[in-house]
């Protein structure tokens, strides 16, 4: 080893050390281990080979880098230890923190937790995932027996051949919610320099799918929960304010108030299971009280049950204090029910309904209804107790804030002011002409109306019309294509332009006038007329004209039919409905038909 080069420099800067196998050992000196005060070696074996000396110079100089720039492992200690000093910072709830501790010893610790720190890599983790998923006990395939009974015993029915049951992919997400922060805790401390569980790939967050019992099913549940006064009381106050069980548990008679004006409940504590204590008052949830407003028959079903429990004090010989337990079972309510009686009479009473429901359920029946009613989702989170200002809420439920925004829609919908009728374009630029090359064409329209240009005659040449009309030559050309369009004007030849004819009312059978309406309308009025093909709406228009003059409506169908491209010879498909202006019930229908 001493004649090899670069290994005295190496021995004053880390060792390279041949073992008995041939492989190669480096050792890097890392400073003081925080946890055990020792000094701190970064190990790391390189296989025997014909370059196994070079590959042993890379690692080391690898190793030396990382030391330098503080990005190598600080400390040898196991995952164990760095749970362990996690989990004695945990700053959440009792609850959570003993959820926490049965994941560390049920799964963390008999895979990972003799690994140091700084061997644990993404891999490793998404292996580890990938067994939970497979067998919460992580079997090893073979057929084996799952004992009841600890140590030796005469196995009996309880003692049942292994069957694989995956872990739930939301227990899966808590032990990385574990493993996560413990490593958050460890890269601050710098015991590692990378936080390996940030490259893993725990199971995706499931979808929020509340299920709430339906209108029919909470009726069937209130009645029932009243044949004991006091637990209707607790089922409806359940159900108007979704509260959690514990938070039920915990309602004084000091928590109400039913003052006119300030009906509301105050919610300050709640009853949570403590590792030590067992059944105990605490914190809510957040952590922040909260007040819930009251509707008027929640006021009354709470202001009885006040009563009854004022009654009861009374028959033994005492007041109520203020600080007692609204639904407890003492006759002194001096002890607060406990959320798992709730729980197990709730999933009683359900059962002899057939209801398949739960407790929690009462929660998702409060919020449902109240956003399907139409309250926003800030106010049922607060009412809910979420936190994230309404973020919680609209991500479980988002199916029915999308039911509430559609009768929203419904509901805009209905109060807008009525849709102004579809007009057509052609009745549209006649009267309002918006565009130069349209008011040339209006303007001849015009004088074709009031006879100043008759049938035959020759219309005016464009470079006259550009002048009188104040456009240019090419807008006047297009006006005058565009009263071609609308079947007014015939080209005779390059240059010319004449009025087209207009079929004779003569050359038609008799018109025929359906009346619809017995309202007399007499004289030239404007009227509301929409054009029919064989009883097919196509398209609705405005003009001036004597809804009792047989001539003027039919000019007014024939216009209309070429207007929208259709063929005169079939004028006995269409009809024409009329309508004074303001009036939607039509006065007459008005049809032709061809000899």
């Amino acid at each position: 080893m001493a004649g090899r080069p670069g290994v005295g420099k190496a021995r004053a800067r880390g060792n390279i050390e041949q073992l008995a196998s041939g492989a190669l050992r480096v050792r890097v000196y890392a400073g003081i281990d925080p946890v055990t005060k020792k000094r701190h070696m970064l190990l790391e074996v390189v296989p025997a080979g014909p370059k196994a000396w070079r590959e042993a110079e890379a690692v080391r100089e690898r190793l030396l880098h990382e030391v330098a720039e503080k990005r190598n492992p600080r400390t040898s200690a196991t995952v164990n230890q760095l749970l362990e000093r996690y989990l004695e910072q945990f700053a959440g709830s009792p609850n959570t923190l003993e959820l926490y501790r049965s994941h560390v010893r049920n799964h963390i610790s008999p895979c990972l937790g003799h690994l140091r720190v700084g061997q644990l890599d993404a891999e490793m983790i998404d292996a580890f995932y990938s067994e939970l998923r497979r067998c919460r006990s992580r079997c090893n395939g073979r057929r084996s027996i799952d004992h009841r009974a600890q140590g030796e015993h005469e196995c009996t029915d309880t003692c049942r051949p292994h069957s694989c049951k995956p872990l739930a992919p939301t227990t899966i997400r808590h032990i990385h919610y574990v493993l996560s922060g413990a490593y958050k805790k460890a890269v601050r401390w710098r015991w590692v320099g990378v936080n390996p569980t940030a490259q893993a790939d725990p199971p995706p967050t499931p979808k929020p799918n509340p299920r709430p019992p339906t209108a029919e099913e909470a009726a069937r549940i209130v009645t029932e929960s009243w044949r004991d006064p006091a637990w209707g009381s607790l089922i409806w106050t359940a159900m108007t304010t979704g509260m959690r069980r514990g938070e039920l548990c915990a309602i004084r008679v000091s928590s109400v108030d039913i003052t006119p004006g300030r009906e509301t409940l105050w919610l300050r504590r709640a009853i949570r299971r403590d590792p030590e204590l067992g059944w105990a008052e605490s914190d809510l949830k957040t952590h922040q009280q909260r007040r819930i407003a009251l509707d008027a028959e929640t006021v009354t079903v709470l202001r009885e049950q006040i009563a009854r429990c004022r009654a009861r004090a009374s028959a033994l010989g005492f007041e109520l204090p203020g600080d007692a337990y609204l639904f407890s079972g003492a006759p002194d309510c001096a002890t607060f029910p406990t959320p798992d009686s709730l729980t197990q009479r709730y999933d009683r009473m359900v059962s002899r309904l057939g209801i398949d429901t739960t407790l929690h359920k009462l929660r998702h029946y409060s919020a449902t209804e109240l956003i399907a009613g139409g309250v926003d989702p800030r106010t049922v989170a607060g009412r809910l107790g979420h936190g994230g200002g309404g973020t919680t809420t609209l991500k479980t439920y988002t199916a029915w804030v999308s039911e509430a925004d559609q009768r929203a829609a419904k509901g805009l919908g209905s109060g807008m002011p009525q849709r102004p009728p579809d007009v057509d374009p052609v009745d549209r630029a006649r009267r309002e002409p918006r565009y130069p090359y349209e008011v040339v064409a209006a303007g001849l329209a015009g004088r074709i109306d009031d006879g100043t240009l008759a049938e035959g005659d020759e219309v005016p040449p464009a470079t006259e019309l550009a002048t009188t009309y104040g456009v240019s030559l090419a807008t006047a050309k297009r006006g005058v294509v565009l009263a071609q369009d609308w079947g007014l004007l015939t080209r005779i030849d390059r240059n010319r332009v004449e009025v087209a004819p207009r079929p004779m009312v003569a050359d038609l059978l008799p018109s025929q006038s359906v009346p619809v309406q017995s309202r007399p309308v007499s004289g030239v009025v404007l009227l509301d007329l929409v054009l029919l093909r064989v009883g097919v709406p196509i398209t609705r228009f405005t003009s001036a004209a004597d809804p009792r003059s047989a001539e003027d409506l039919q000019r007014l169908l024939v216009d209309a039919v070429r207007r929208r491209g259709g063929d005169v010879e079939a004028l006995a498909e269409y009809e024409l409905e009329v309508r004074t202006v303001g009036d939607p019930e039509p006065i007459m229908t008005y049809v032709a038909s061809r000899s």
